[in-house]
């Protein structure tokens, strides 16, 4: 019971995972903002595409 009580402890106040749990979320939340950026943004980009590519048949 003193091993699991002592065990119990050590990994209450052990800190190396919360660091790593914490970059973990903070790349999840960037990586979720770029996705609903670029699905907000894709009907923009997809004319934008459209339009340099006209230009660029025009040109030829």
């Amino acid at each position: 019971m003193n091993f699991m009580h002592k065990t119990l402890v050590r990994l209450g106040t052990e800190e190396d995972g919360q660091n790593l749990i914490e970059y973990a979320l903070i790349a999840g939340i960037i990586a979720l903002g770029a996705v609903v950026a670029m699905t907000g943004l894709k009907n923009q980009i997809v004319i934008a595409f459209g339009n340099i590519s006209n230009q660029l048949a025009n040109a030829a």
